[in-house]
């Protein structure tokens, strides 16, 4: 007897306006009105972007990334709250644990979003349907909050189907249908096509992801290269992915925009000593190293720089990255143009288990300054984020 092979089946679940729905859920309030999570608008003269909002916020034409000045111009009279990364985790957490319940295939990509498998699972719930319908029922009975699910025979098409009925909602593509599925949908839905790629596509005659299943793979190649060559694959709905882990982290990062355009570079430099403390700590607690640091500067009037240096060795020390930043940003020429947003990166990670020490390497350095950090880390979580920092060369001057 022939084995009999499966079709995949692969569900995406989303939550619905993730972390305006849990200040919702949190504060009685706020439901039924606008709520924008992110930065302070200040009346309108904020900086900063909104992170994400409410449903009720989305019909003043509110939506992520937005400057949260221009949210505040659409609808000053919203419920502006700075997030809860804390919070938003602890809910993330419940919901993960439940969808691992229904398969342990599962890929989590985002705080609010994962792929599970159910190929294997889905028969024991009565078919995909029912499983489906489960599992929104339970993250809703269990958190109190909604999310849209979409099921496909791949995570392109099922990612693709959650985005289609939100709030709340539940679409299926049925297998051998990937294509007529996708085919009337615009092609910024296409996986990875952001902006730019939808302009390069328009040119191209595009304007659905029908028009792309249609052309000719190879010229997609010939005009965008492999990523062309994919974006013909998933136009047509073939994504053979697995459900499983993509890989470790690739990059960890953090960034500060100024409420007001900055000139002072002992400013700017104390927030860089400010930026590679807290980068420091987040690395420690996630036990990662780097070995490139970027230094990235937004100027007056938006343009963006980024300056990158590469470390002699795997690292996560505030002193040593604070010191190779600070010497990026003495060297930048500004032009003499303010700044407006000051960041510093930190990529080619390693896991510190992972780590051994060369032969001839000594790391009585490193051990010295890895308990200076845990002693400040001790400190601020029992005193606040202000309780303790290094010795700023800024204050000795």
């Amino acid at each position: 007897m022939p084995k009999t092979i499966l079709r995949r089946i692969i569900l995406h679940l989303d939550m619905d306006a993730f972390y305006a729905a849990v200040e919702q859920l949190d504060h009685p309030a706020y439901r039924g009105r606008p709520v924008v999570v992110g930065a302070d608008p200040k009346g309108g003269t904020g900086r900063g972007v909104v992170a994400t909002c409410s449903y009720e916020a989305r019909k003043f034409g509110i939506h992520s990334a937005m400057p949260i000045s221009q949210a505040y111009r659409r609808c000053p009279g919203a419920v502006y709250v700075f997030p809860r990364f804390p919070r938003y985790r602890e809910i993330s957490q419940q919901v993960m644990k439940i969808l691992q319940e229904y398969s342990p295939q599962l890929l989590q990509i985002s705080i609010d979003e994962a792929f599970i498998e159910i190929t294997q699972t889905a028969n024991s719930h009565g078919g995909a349907k029912a499983l489906a319908e489960k599992l929104k029922a339970r993250v809703k009975n269990e958190t109190g909050l909604t999310a849209s699910v979409g099921v496909a025979p791949n995570m392109f098409v099922a990612k693709v189907a959650s985005d289609l009925q939100k709030p709340d909602g539940l679409t299926i593509c049925e297998a051998g249908q990937e294509k007529i599925f996708l085919a009337p949908l615009p092609i910024k839905k296409l996986w990875g096509v952001g902006p730019k790629t939808e302009a390069q596509l328009q040119k191209l005659g595009f304007t659905t992801i029908g028009h792309v299943a249609q052309s000719s793979q190879k010229m997609l190649a010939e005009k965008l290269g492999k990523w062309g060559a994919h974006l013909w694959e998933l136009a047509n709905g073939i994504d053979e992915r697995p459900v499983e882990d993509w890989g470790p982290r690739k990059s960890i990062s953090q960034e500060h925009t100024y409420d007001q355009d900055v000139a002072d570079v002992k400013i700017i430099e104390g927030t860089i000593w400010k930026i590679t403390e807290n980068l420091s700590a987040d690395m420690r607690r996630l036990d990662l190293k780097g070995r490139v640091l970027t230094l990235k500067v937004r100027l007056e009037g938006f343009e963006t720089f980024t300056r990158q240096r590469k470390l002699p060795e795997y690292l996560h020390d505030a002193e040593t990255m604070r010191a190779m930043a600070l010497e990026l940003f003495r060297k930048f020429d500004r032009k003499g143009k303010k700044v407006r947003l000051i960041g510093v990166g930190m990529s080619h990670l390693n896991n510190t288990d992972s780590e051994q020490l060369s032969l001839f390497q000594s790391d009585d350095g490193q051990q010295r300054r890895d308990r200076v950090a845990d002693l400040l880390e001790t400190i601020r979580d029992k005193y606040g984020e202000e309780a303790a920092t290094r010795a700023s060369l800024l204050e000795t001057e």
